[in-house]
């Protein structure tokens, strides 16, 4: 049986759509998260920086569980969570989530090393596993298993995604450099901070509408029965 297929331009422009509309709370809410990085990243330097790298990793794994729990929340409509609430949810798959994140980057770093193309393969067929660990909680290695379900017959459209979404923060990082690179190092760290407050909301976005929509077409819902 033929899968349907997914349009990438109608997944990035749901994105942006999101985006827009939620724009306050997403990025007052990474404005808020990532303070915490660029306070450590300010006051280390030297060798102990590292710390720096592994708080801006917990605390954007957390964003994304933020924002998979945000969309999953809107799809009637309509927003019924606080911002506490939402992360709150995070909270109970915040290990298996960092554990996933550990493995997508080892995995994807790797494929990458092997002449590019298993990387962008590992990148496409683990697009959604985020967002698959926080709603759906199949275990670690099963959330991978279940991400390469959900792309199985999308792969090209999801690596279309992957691309304009791609090429959309780079457009935007470079944009942001240039205006950046006449100010002293303070004042770069404060143009990078909030650079990556509002570029998380847009990567972060993409897996978890991907997901709603692989999923629609894998399992779509059940009609309510008629009367």
């Amino acid at each position: 049986m033929r899968v349907q297929q997914i349009s990438p331009g109608w997944v990035v422009e749901r994105v942006w759509e999101i985006y827009r509309q939620y724009a306050g709370i997403l990025i007052g809410t990474a404005l808020v998260l990532f303070a915490v990085e660029f306070l450590v990243a300010w006051v280390l330097s030297g060798a102990v920086r590292f710390l720096s790298t592994v708080v801006f990793w917990i605390l954007s794994t957390v964003y994304q569980g933020f924002v998979v729990q945000l969309v999953k929340d809107i799809q009637d409509g309509r927003r019924d969570s606080s911002v506490g609430d939402l992360i709150e949810s995070v909270t109970p798959v915040l290990g298996p989530l960092l554990l996933v994140s550990l493995i997508f980057g080892i995995g994807v770093a790797i494929g990458f090393v092997l002449l590019i193309v298993p990387g962008l393969i590992l990148m496409t067929i683990w697009s959604v596993v985020a967002p698959v660990t926080v709603l759906e909680r199949p275990g670690v290695l099963r959330g991978f298993g279940r991400s390469r379900d959900l792309v199985r017959g999308n792969g090209w459209n999801v690596f279309g995604v992957i691309v304009l979404v791609y090429i959309a923060v780079v457009a935007a990082s470079l944009v942001v450099g240039i205006i950046a690179s006449p100010l002293g190092s303070g004042g770069r760290a404060l143009v990078q901070w909030g650079v990556n407050a509002a570029i998380a909301p847009i990567t972060a976005l993409s897996a978890s509408v991907l997901y709603f929509a692989l999923k629609d077409i894998r399992e779509p819902a059940t009609p309510p029965p008629t009367a």
